[in-house]
């Protein structure tokens, strides 16, 4: 159990996936790692950012403000070459707001029908902000970004959202297939999130 005198992390999701991926990421970092609902902050945060960058840091900011404890949030979602980078920063309501991760996949399976396998390639990208007194107020940002191809129906039982259908050439496998350690080692929010660890590490 974490000691009560470190400082304060909040992680800003209310996405059980997420949340289980940060707390594994974070884990070895000296800080004590709580939710939002640790912390008693309810409201939620519109994504109006045309970018993943826009929404991480709107996310921290106004998390932080009702928190008063150092906030890290992050925007992720899957672009596809085919579809001109759709769903970007829509992935998380690409079929409508408050999607199931089934419906947003089947939707976007919907969108590809007809799509050769060469033409399917994509990408997961995923964004950090983390906002506190020690950033100044000012968000410090993270990127990390993982390529693939859309397979062509859902295989595997793990991850979360686009998971299942999100395939790993050099894996031969989708990302629902990879373990927690596999997963974090190569995934979109795995790579940003190390970057962050790094600062948040030299700021704690």
């Amino acid at each position: 159990m974490p000691s009560s005198d470190l400082p304060v992390l909040v992680i800003a999701t209310r996405n059980p996936g997420k949340a289980r991926e940060f707390q594994q990421l974070l884990q070895d970092l000296p800080f004590r790692i709580l939710s939002l609902e640790d912390v008693g902050v309810d409201i939620e945060v519109e994504e109006t950012g045309d970018t993943f960058a826009e929404n991480a840091s709107l996310k921290a900011k106004q998390y932080h403000a009702a928190s008063g404890e150092l906030t890290l949030a992050d925007d992720s979602g899957i672009e596809v070459d085919a579809l001109d980078g759709a769903p970007g920063v829509y992935s998380a309501r690409y079929l409508r707001p408050g999607q199931t991760d089934e419906e947003g996949r089947n939707h976007l399976l919907a969108q590809m029908v007809g799509v050769p396998g060469w033409k399917r390639q994509a990408r997961y990208i995923a964004v950090i902000a983390i906002v506190g007194d020690r950033t100044r107020t000012r968000p410090q940002l993270f990127e990390g970004s993982c390529k693939g191809a859309i397979a062509h129906g859902p295989i595997g039982d793990g991850g979360f959202g686009y998971d299942p259908i999100f395939w790993l050439g050099a894996e031969r496998k989708t990302m629902a297939e990879l373990s927690a350690q596999e997963k974090d080692a190569v995934s979109h929010r795995g790579r940003a999130v190390r970057k962050a660890a790094e600062y948040l590490q030299s700021i704690a």
